[in-house]
């Protein structure tokens, strides 16, 4: 009875991570070194700004961010810029105004504009939504060391491409290491010196593609650090509270055991 119990649970976990690789855990996914990763990490501002202005310059041509708040893009702990440069940033789209029946520039309480015109999906939680090798089949503890994996899977499809291409039913799909298939219909969106950064980073292929990730996860997440940082206060608070109540514990009943041990 106990082999067949044994037998049974080593087919379904065989089944289920046979499932898992069929939803998506094809194609090779690199590890990336992000500085918001583990319990104390943190995003880095300038990252932030550079995968912004690549977002900007780049993506948002086929992609949008409907979900995300341009007035965010001031919040300590994301690309803090200035409330000048936010508002700035935000006329540069533009917003239609059913009140007034006009269209009119974006201001900091509108969110970022939603394209659908290309069939390219929405960005704003494309950073959770397709989790690496850390996603929603690992552990927690993975998950909380390492990330879910989703800036890393964007940076491996962004620079996975080879250079191949075929056509099939008059589309053009694009050979890619990293999409689960091998093959996509997106076109190679970074080529590497696509952009050019004010503070001088480098602009590299794989420079670009790390800077668009960080934006992305901080999109998808834009309070990470704040959710890290209550996470920690109520670890150490825990802790402590154990150890008050272990220190209770044993000077309730250290006199209770003296005397059972007497008589």
């Amino acid at each position: 009875m106990i082999k067949k119990i044994a037998l049974t649970a080593v087919a379904a976990l065989a089944i289920s991570g046979g499932a898992a690789i069929a939803a998506g855990g094809e194609g090779h996914i690199h590890d990336v070194q992000f500085s918001f990763e583990g319990p104390f990490g943190k995003f880095d501002q300038m990252q932030l700004q550079r995968g912004l202005q690549v977002y900007t310059e780049v993506c948002s041509a086929c992609h949008g961010l409907k979900y995300v708040p341009l007035r965010t893009l001031a919040d300590p702990g994301g690309p803090e810029l200035p409330a000048d440069q936010v508002r700035a940033y935000s006329a540069q789209f533009d917003i239609y105004d059913a009140e007034k029946d006009v269209d009119r520039p974006r201001i900091p309480t509108d969110h970022f504009p939603e394209n659908n015109d290309a069939g390219a999906p929405d960005l704003s939680l494309m950073a959770k939504a397709r989790a690496g090798f850390h996603g929603p089949y690992g552990t927690g503890l993975s998950q909380l060391f390492n990330g879910m994996g989703g800036p890393e899977y964007i940076v491996s499809l962004l620079t996975g491409y080879t250079g191949e291409e075929k056509e099939e039913a008059g589309t053009i799909f694009y050979e890619n290491t990293a999409f689960p298939g091998g093959w996509i219909s997106m076109a190679p969106p970074l080529y590497g010196e696509d952009v050019e950064f004010a503070d001088g980073h480098s602009n590299s292929l794989h420079h670009e593609a790390e800077d668009l990730s960080a934006f992305l996860m901080w999109a998808a997440e834009p309070k990470m650090m704040d959710r890290k940082r209550t996470g920690l206060i109520a670890v150490v608070f825990l802790t402590l509270l154990t150890v008050l109540l272990y220190a209770t514990n044993k000077r309730i009943w250290k006199p209770i055991k003296k005397a059972a041990k007497e008589a």
